[in-house]
């Protein structure tokens, strides 16, 4: 089996890392975890290092202040390279990515490039959320599918399947977009550079323990960077 690292980026996430970490490992005894914490004030770094004496399994990259999603994934997925990472899940630790979907997803890698957890493949599939985020949601993935042309059901979605050989491709580092539109921007350079790409629906299920981190920002950032992708593509200079 291909060495498959999951890659988790945690911020205030005391609640759920105990509880998620032995849920993923134990899909797969050759998964290792790539914990990525943004200094947790709530001490989510100290358990993910005990976890990882625990373990054996479990790897932790430390950053300084919170920068963003973006900024932790970048850093993330370039540790799980260096660590020797030949396949990458990214997911939340927050159980909104269900942890059982990750065998599916590993095998799909056999075959895919690139596999993408999807809300709405298969209508919407999204659990426990209010009306109003679901619509805004799914209305702004409409937004970003139409700017961008991405022939992707789930845009923004944070649940993913990589290669390394696409990942190292696409010139991930140079990603610009530290929240949602993290997502945006990676699924965009996968396939302006031609990924083969699996989408495989599953059911998001909203956060029980700890907070969200979405913010209003984050929202506006995606409105401009879907606009971005499309005018730097067009000047060749994505």
């Amino acid at each position: 089996m291909a060495r498959t690292f999951v890659v988790i980026p945690t911020y205030n996430e005391a609640e759920n890392l105990p509880l998620i970490v032995p849920e993923v490992l134990e899909q797969d005894p050759a998964i290792e975890i790539l914990v990525v914490d943004d200094n947790s004030p709530d001490g989510t770094g100290t358990l993910a290092d005990r976890l990882a004496r625990e373990t054996g399994r479990v790897h932790v990259l430390h950053r300084e202040q919170k920068e963003g999603l973006g900024a932790a994934y970048r850093a993330g997925l370039r540790r799980a390279l260096d660590l020797g990472a030949e396949q990458i899940i990214q997911m939340d630790a927050d159980f909104s990515h269900p942890p059982a979907v990750i065998p599916q997803m590993i095998a799909h890698l056999e075959d895919y490039d690139v596999v993408l957890g999807s809300r709405y493949l298969d209508g919407i599939t999204v659990v426990n959320w209010p009306i109003e985020r679901i619509l805004l949601s799914y209305f702004g993935n409409v937004y970003a599918r139409k700017v961008t042309g991405l022939p992707i059901s789930d845009t923004t979605g944070g649940f993913r399947g990589m290669t390394r050989g696409m990942l190292e491709c696409v010139g991930f580092e140079r990603i610009r977009a530290d929240g949602y539109a993290f997502q945006i921007e990676l699924n965009y350079r996968f396939v302006h550079h031609g990924a083969a790409i699996k989408e495989l629906p599953f059911f998001f299920l909203d956060r029980t323990r700890g907070a969200s981190k979405l913010t209003v920002r984050i929202g506006v950032e995606a409105l401009w960077v879907v606009w971005w992708l499309r005018i730097a593509d067009a000047l060749g200079r994505l």
